[in-house]
């Protein structure tokens, strides 16, 4: 049976470290291997929502199963296109939506407000090197 959490953010500098916060204290708890990398993904797409999101809260929602750990990040912006990073590491910014098609097997956004949406398998654990 799938574990429901979601936490209603205010649009602070704060929010980031109050996701982070709210991450380690999940239950049920998450798998080891899976909580840094959530936890770098909350973290950049709350910082994107803070930044970007228009007025109001931001909302964290995640959906904890056997087979998939489903995060959804919700604002209240316009939306947005992602856009494909290039490969020029000196260039500032644009790394959030990098980071989330690397380390997650599946993501994606909608609009309606911003929804920004990954999902992790937490059978398996990411290969290191």
């Amino acid at each position: 049976m799938a574990a429901t959490y979601s936490l209603e953010l205010p649009r602070t500098l704060d929010a980031p470290a109050q996701a982070r916060d709210a991450l380690t204290r999940l239950e049920p708890g998450l798998p080891e291997h899976v909580l840094p990398d959530m936890t770098l993904l909350v973290s950049e797409l709350i910082t994107n929502s803070v930044k970007y999101g228009g007025e109001g809260p931001v909302r964290l929602e995640i959906v904890h199963g056997d087979d998939r750990i489903r995060t959804e990040i919700i604002d209240q912006g316009a939306g947005f296109t992602p856009v494909e990073r290039d490969a020029d590491l000196s260039r500032e910014g644009g790394w959030g939506l990098y980071l989330v098609d690397e380390l997650t097997d599946s993501w994606g956004t909608y609009e309606g407000s911003t929804h920004v949406w990954f999902e992790i398998d937490p059978t398996s654990a990411r290969p290191s090197g």
